[in-house]
């Protein structure tokens, strides 16, 4: 079985956000690491390079390919946000909820399990702050501790 490419490096988060470019994107992942962390609870780590995680939990694909994965996260990319939302795909009822919002949040894009976000100024976070606590409630209800 082979290991998770992205997995926490234990680089401080501070340190990360620091050296992000533009001063505007910096800016926004200061931000969203307080929404983050406000909502879930958790203590910030960096996954790989560029992945700011919240939480961990283990999940087996259909392969039978074992991973630990954050629960939440996002990274301040230099062309858009990406925001990590796997807590959108736990259940159908949660997805719906989910999309519901993202039609009021602004402008986005969503892909897999991630939702894209060129500038925090695009979207109201009050929105998101609800669409991440969703995902974590789902992923915190479907994989328990």
């Amino acid at each position: 079985m082979s290991e998770a490419k992205t997995v926490p490096t234990g680089i401080p988060v501070a340190d990360f956000i620091a050296g992000v470019e533009p001063a505007a994107k910096r800016e926004d992942a200061r931000v969203l690491l307080d929404l983050f962390e406000r909502v879930t609870g958790e203590t910030a780590e960096m996954w790989g390079p560029s992945i700011i995680g919240f939480g961990r939990y283990h999940t087996t694909y259909a392969s039978g390919r074992d991973v630990e994965w954050m629960r939440a996260g996002f990274s301040p990319r230099k062309a858009k946000h990406s925001l990590y939302l796997m807590g959108r795909y736990c259940d159908e009822e949660t997805g719906s909820r989910v999309d519901a919002l993202l039609e009021q949040m602004g402008k986005h894009k969503t892909g897999a399990s991630c939702v894209y976000v060129n500038k925090l100024a695009d979207i109201d976070l009050g929105v998101l702050e609800e669409v991440v606590r969703l995902c974590w409630d789902a992923m915190n209800r479907v994989y328990p501790d």
